[in-house]
């Protein structure tokens, strides 16, 4: 590990009138580009098919852009501490760029796929380094305001995104979604330059490129397995058994490795630091809850309550400017107060008990008071990832903000494809188990959307809206699940105040 010595000093902190304007503008873009690009490629998958005829395979294009996002995420946490934070942020910044220019121009699909992996290593680094940057320039104090301005940007990155890929798919084609990323690089860069120099290690022998291999090799079976999990059939089981020991094997291997390299990708005492580790487990079940509901809801408004396609999106937006909303409050009333864990250890309950409530009575609200009930839920639920985050800095030494920025992410990332499994799963499960007719039309109108209901008579129609509706308390109550855990955690964090 670089020791305390072969750091620089920490940087001078600029006067806090300035510090807005220097901090915030760099890493706006970045985070916004981070967050939104799954969801705006998404949109472009029917018209990325109809190019290719890959519709089997097409799943790959966000699969293999989620695989090297994650492995490279805590990669450039460690990189950033090493070699400077700025300076890894350029260079995200420039492999995302390039790797979008290869996907927009892509003449096969199979070297669309090998764009989206460059372009998963490149965008990979952008969540962490906005975050480290933060911890690098912020005041301690002060952090909680800055992590609410991201986590809104993310919010609103997400919630963006299907509309914006959607809108650009359609007037300019699929092509055009990569070739918008490049002008939004070119001035996040250029930004990215107006920051000062900050911390950074001394040798290029410190980095850990073992460790990184071996954390692909733990990450790429657990997210292939996952993915398998969220429409799971008989015929998949023996693949997802064979891929989850492989994902033992090679935690047992990266951990072995952590704990006798010299200069780790991640600092085993960090890891054993109970304030930590619990940071990394609520950032995991936060990005669990969020991604689960955010993937699942729009499909339960349109099966279970008959609403369209639109009407759906529409009714998300209370819950997204909730979660927003909720982030910067939490981060202004942390910096207010310098209380961390109580926020999510309180509004992780509120949210945890409104989902149990739409488990009990969702079939009986209307789509206004459903849409209010999930915005409570959110408004209390940006709480948790934020107070991750600023834990982690607290509790790390300036020369590893970056790494512990880089294990956020990746709890974060894990836990959202574990999230959406999980939810699908149950989903799933409880709708085979239960409605065997329902689930294979259920599963139909996934794969080709609501349409296929319109062929039923309203008697059937209804039937399988109630069947759909009823198996959904099942989603609500494991996301409730999720937010029991992060109450859990928070609650028990040894690190409470700034």
């Amino acid at each position: 590990m670089t020791s305390p010595s072969a750091l620089q000093q920490a940087p001078r902190v600029p006067p806090p009138r300035n510090l807005f304007g220097l901090v915030v503008p760099p890493i706006i873009l970045p985070v916004f580009l981070a967050s939104a690009d799954g969801t705006v490629v998404a949109t472009a998958l029917p018209s990325i098919a109809k190019s290719f005829g890959e519709v089997h395979n097409l799943s790959w294009v966000v699969i293999a852009n989620l695989i090297a996002g994650t492995v490279a995420a805590p990669a450039y946490g460690r990189l950033g501490d090493l070699f400077g934070r700025r300076r890894m942020m350029i260079v995200s910044l420039l492999a995302f760029a390039l790797a979008s220019t290869l996907c927009a121009f892509a003449p096969s699909f199979g070297i669309l796929l090998v764009g989206r992996v460059l372009q998963g290593l490149g965008g990979g680094g952008l969540m962490t380094m906005a975050q480290a940057l933060v911890g690098e320039h912020v005041p301690t104090r002060q952090r909680g305001t800055f992590q609410g301005y991201l986590a809104a940007n993310i919010v609103a990155g997400t919630t963006i995104g299907p509309v914006a890929g959607g809108l650009i798919t359609q007037a300019w084609g699929w092509h055009a979604v990569f070739l918008t990323y490049l002008p939004l690089c070119a001035v996040a860069i250029a930004l990215t330059l107006r920051l000062p120099h900050g911390v950074r290690g001394q040798g290029k022998a410190s980095f850990d490129v073992i460790g990184v291999l071996l954390l692909a090799c733990a990450v790429v079976p657990l997210l292939l397995a996952v993915t398998q999990l969220q429409q799971p059939d008989a015929s998949a089981w023996p693949r997802i058994a064979i891929l989850m020991l492989l994902t033992v094997a090679g935690v047992w291997a990266l951990a072995w490795h952590l704990g006798r390299t010299p200069a780790p990708l991640l600092d085993v005492r960090l890891l054993r630091n109970p304030s930590f580790w619990r940071s990394d487990v609520m950032a995991a079940c936060s990005g669990a809850s969020l991604t689960a509901l955010m993937t699942f809801l729009p499909i339960y408004l349109v099966a279970a309550s008959g609403a369209t396609p639109a009407e759906a999106g529409l009714m998300l937006i209370p819950l997204s400017g909730a979660v927003s909303s909720g982030s910067v409050v939490t981060g202004w009333l942390i910096s207010r107060t310098g209380r961390t864990a109580i926020f999510p250890a309180v509004g992780l309950s509120i949210t945890g008990l409104s989902l149990i409530f739409l488990a009990l009575v969702a079939p009986w609200l209307s789509r206004a008071e459903l849409a209010w009930v999930l915005a409570i839920g959110g408004l209390c639920q940006g709480s948790a990832m934020i107070t991750a985050q600023i834990t982690v800095q607290t509790v790390s030494s300036i020369g590893q903000l970056g790494a512990a920025a880089g294990s956020v992410q990746l709890a974060r990332a894990l836990g959202s494809a574990f999230g959406a499994a999980a939810a699908g799963a149950v989903l799933f499960g409880l709708l085979a188990t239960l409605y065997p007719d329902t689930a294979d039309l259920f599963a139909q109108m996934v794969r080709e959307g609501p349409d296929v209901l319109n062929g039923l008579d309203p008697a059937h129609q209804a039937a399988v809206r109630t069947d759909v509706g009823n198996a959904f308390r099942g989603v609500f109550l494991t996301v409730a699940v999720f937010s029991t855990s992060i109450v859990l955690c928070a609650s028990t964090m040894p690190a409470r105040r700034l």
